[in-house]
């Protein structure tokens, strides 16, 4: 999407929720700045600074009156926008325009309303990812007790659980759930700070010292809702918080783009789908919300990027975009593990086929008690399983594993195992199929 002009609506994100749009848009921005504004001449006033009651009244109710026609004509005279809204606002409040905006600079409003933006983009993102864990949870349940086929490379390996697998997805997002919760509430407040990080005018207008510098800074911060500032700044905040606000969006557009995968190559198998209207018709029908997530996580994987910082002022690398796309990716999950469906049968004729090769890890084990020759038993399997995959690859027919194994005298000392537990599960599974 783009972003409209410094005096316009909201942010256009074509994928976006309406809630993050608001967040992001230049209203909520142009909001966020008067707020401040008010925060800071209240703390001011309980310092001791001479606004008045009507003032600070005044600012208050002009707090949701934005006049953007006004303010597009003030940016053909100004061309910095924080300075136009400072007119802008000035205009509205008559009798407050002496106590708008003095001491600080444009970073008092900007990048405090970053912050700002940063955190409430947070709070937004959290209850999505823990509603995609719960529908996952749900889908896990349901199907803890049905067996699959487990993969190493994406080759059948040992059996396992449908369940157990979707938990695997949870583990990760779970993480991913209190990496986000970390940074949130790791995020500082810049505070009230000058040109270069320090308190100067606004003591020098307070007439206070360095206590009052501190209370000010405090009040200002609480009024945000934050927890803390930072200690030290120049004319902005460090941009080391933007890494760490960009890292945990990548770390998490990667959890997202592991699970797409499996869902997209699940629903190669059969084994797996997502939900469809009734009405959808041909490639509507292929895991289209997956392949969205999968390209937008690719999108935040890369955009961890060390922001430029020189001295005390830096250019204004953002993590705004990244943000806006992970809450694109968690809307877009959140919609396919609410219609994720699954086909037992499906799962359980995969596991048919490969239920023979699948016993191989304790044939070995069994081998080896009797003749304690890992190697030398691998090796025989390997290429016995060779011969029964040919079988398949080649011809087209079926040919199991235990067929190889059972007339070769290599394998004498499993053979019991092999009669009253690998047969008989392949035929139990074969009976399920037949229900």
């Amino acid at each position: 999407g783009t972003k409209s002009g410094t005096h316009g609506g909201p942010v256009s994100l074509s994928l976006a929720s309406p809630e993050m749009c608001f967040v992001f848009s230049n209203r909520y921005k142009l909001q966020t700045w008067q707020q401040l504004w008010l925060w800071l001449v209240e703390a001011e006033q309980t310092l001791g600074s001479p606004n008045t009651d009507e003032q600070i009244q005044e600012v208050k109710s002009n707090l949701d009156n934005p006049d953007f026609k006004m303010a597009a004509e003030e940016e053909k005279q100004l061309p910095r926008a924080l300075m136009v809204h400072v007119h802008r606002f000035a205009h509205c409040c008559p009798k407050a325009v002496g106590i708008i905006h003095p001491g600080t600079t444009p970073c008092y409003v900007g990048n405090n309303t970053d912050l700002i933006v940063l955190r409430n983009a947070f709070d937004l993102l959290l209850p999505k990812l823990a509603r995609v864990i719960s529908q996952l949870a749900d889908f896990a349940k349901e199907r803890a007790e049905l067996p699959t086929l487990g993969f190493t490379h994406f080759q059948p390996a040992q059996l396992t659980t449908v369940g157990k697998c979707c938990c695997l997805w949870i583990q990760d997002l779970g993480m991913g759930l209190q990496n986000l919760k970390r940074v949130r509430d790791e995020l500082c407040f810049q505070g009230v700070k000058g040109a270069t990080g320090t308190q100067a005018s606004s003591l020098q207008l307070a007439e206070g010292g360095d206590q009052k510098g501190e209370q000010l800074d405090k009040m200002a911060t609480e009024k945000a809702g934050f927890k803390r500032a930072f200690i030290f700044t120049g004319e902005t905040y460090a941009r080391k918080a933007d890494v760490e606000v960009l890292s945990v969006l990548t770390r998490l557009g990667a959890l997202v783009h592991r699970i797409c995968t499996d869902i997209r190559l699940l629903a190669n198998r059969k084994e797996l789908e997502e939900s469809f209207e009734k009405q959808q018709i041909g490639s509507n029908q292929n895991p289209t919300r997956s392949e969205q997530c999968h390209s937008l996580a690719r999108l935040l994987m890369t955009l961890v990027v060390e922001p430029l910082q020189t001295f005390e002022r830096t250019p204004d690398d953002r993590a705004f975009l990244t943000a806006e796309s992970g809450n694109t990716v968690l809307n877009t999950l959140q919609n396919t593990s609410e219609g994720l469906v699954g086909y037992p049968n499906v799962t359980k004729r995969r596991v048919l086929q490969e239920l023979p090769f699948t016993a191989t890890e304790n044939i070995i084990m069994g081998m080896v008690k009797a003749w304690g020759n890992c190697q030398a038993c691998h090796e025989k399997i390997r290429a016995l399983s060779q011969q029964a995959a040919a079988v398949g690859k080649q011809e087209g027919g079926e040919s199991h594993l235990t067929e190889h194994t059972q007339p070769d005298a290599y394998f004498s000392p499993v053979q019991g195992f092999l009669e009253e537990e690998v047969c008989p599960l392949v035929m139990q599974v074969k009976g399920e199929l037949c229900l």
